[in-house]
C-alpha cells in the first residue's frame, strides 16, 4: 500500500486539537512512513460564543466549514466530536472510522468537588445544553442555570472565578485535555447522542483512505453510534430538541436508553429497548416506536411548532 502525505481538518480548540494530534499518532503508528498533518479550521460554532447554539443553527455549526473543506478536496479527512454531527451527512461524505469510545458520561466540576446532592440550595450551574438542565432540574429543581459557552479551559476558569457554583462538562473532553478528574463527579443523566465518540469523516469515494483508517475502527461503537443516531434522526434531533440517546453492547446485546422533553421541560419521557448487537437499526426503530408511543410524537411536533419560520 503506497503511503503518502495525509492533510487533517479539524477545530482550533484546544480539545478539538489535542483529540486529533492523538488520532494523528495512533493512525501514523499503525502505518510507519505515513505523515498526518493538521489544518486548524475556524467554524461558525467557533466564531458565536454568546448565544445559545439552538438559536444559530444547532449541530452543524462545528461542522460546516470543515465538510466544505473536504468536499473541495483542501483536506483529505476530518476529525470531529461524534456529538457535533447532525444526523444526517452532507452527500459524498461518511464516517470513515469511529475509534473505541471511552468516557459517554456529563460531570459536575464543582471548586471543592461536591456532588450534585451536596450543592447547597439554589445553586447556580453553567451549561448551555437543554438535555443536561432538564434532567438536572428533575433531580433539583431548586438548581439555577447560566448559559456557559467556550473551551473547557475558559469554563473552568469562570468556574474558579466564582462565577457558578459547579459546571457541567463531558467527561471525555476533560480527559482528553490530561485534566485532573477529582474534581468531576459523574451525573445520572442520558448523554446526548454520539458524546465521548470521536468521528473521522471522509469523502465516501475515498476507498484507499477507509482501509488506513480500519486498524482504529471500533464495530461495537459503531454499532452504538449507528442507533443513538439513528434515534436523533427520526425525532430530528437537533440542539433544539433535548434528547438524550445512550447505547451499551454487553454479551452481544445492544440496549438503547432514550431521555425526550419539552424545551421548557414541561413534558418529558425516558424509553429503553434492547436487541441483538449487530441489528443497531432495528433496536433503534424498537427505542422510537416506544418514544411514540409513551407520547413522543406531541412533544416533537410541539418543538417543531415554535421553530420560527424562515
Amino acid at each position: 500500500m503506497k503511503l503518502r502525505k495525509l492533510l487533517m481538518g479539524t477545530r482550533a480548540s484546544p480539545l478539538a486539537l489535542a483529540q486529533s494530534r492523538a488520532f494523528a499518532e495512533a493512525l501514523q503508528a499503525q502505518h510507519p512512513g505515513l505523515k498526518v498533518e493538521l489544518k486548524k479550521i475556524t467554524t461558525s460554532g467557533d466564531r458565536i460564543q454568546n448565544r445559545f447554539l439552538a438559536e444559530v443553527g444547532g449541530k452543524g455549526l462545528f461542522v460546516k466549514e470543515i465538510e466544505e473543506q473536504l468536499l473541495e478536496k483542501k483536506i483529505d479527512f476530518a476529525v470531529h466530536s461524534l456529538k457535533d454531527m447532525p444526523a444526517q451527512l452532507p452527500e459524498a461524505l461518511a464516517l470513515g472510522c469511529l475509534p473505541e469510545r471511552l468516557d459517554f458520561e456529563d460531570v459536575l466540576v464543582t471548586r471543592d468537588g461536591r456532588g450534585l446532592a451536596e450543592l447547597g440550595e439554589n445553586a447556580r450551574l453553567g451549561t448551555s445544553s437543554l438535555r443536561r438542565r432538564l434532567q438536572l432540574q428533575t433531580l433539583r429543581p431548586d438548581l439555577r442555570f447560566a448559559m456557559l459557552r467556550g473551551n473547557i479551559d475558559s469554563r473552568l476558569k469562570r468556574l474558579e472565578q466564582g462565577e457558578f457554583d459547579g459546571i457541567v462538562l463531558a467527561k471525555a473532553g476533560m480527559r482528553r485535555l490530561g485534566l485532573e478528574l477529582s474534581r468531576a463527579k459523574i451525573l445520572p443523566i442520558v448523554p446526548a447522542p454520539g458524546q465521548g465518540t470521536l468521528a473521522v469523516e471522509i469523502r465516501e469515494q475515498d476507498s484507499e483512505l477507509r482501509e488506513w483508517l480500519r486498524p482504529l475502527h471500533h464495530e461495537d461503537t459503531e454499532r452504538i453510534s449507528v442507533a443513538e443516531r439513528r434515534v436523533m434522526r427520526e425525532l430530528g434531533g437537533s440542539c433544539n430538541l433535548p434528547l438524550g440517546v445512550l447505547g451499551a453492547i454487553h454479551q452481544q446485546e445492544l440496549k438503547l436508553l432514550a431521555f425526550l422533553a419539552t424545551p421548557d421541560g414541561s413534558r418529558s419521557l425516558t424509553a429503553e429497548a434492547e436487541g441483538v448487537a449487530d441489528e443497531p437499526l432495528r433496536v433503534a426503530e424498537a427505542l422510537v416506536e416506544k418514544i411514540w408511543d409513551q407520547g413522543g410524537r406531541q412533544i416533537v411536533d410541539a418543538l417543531f411548532c415554535l421553530q420560527p419560520k424562515a
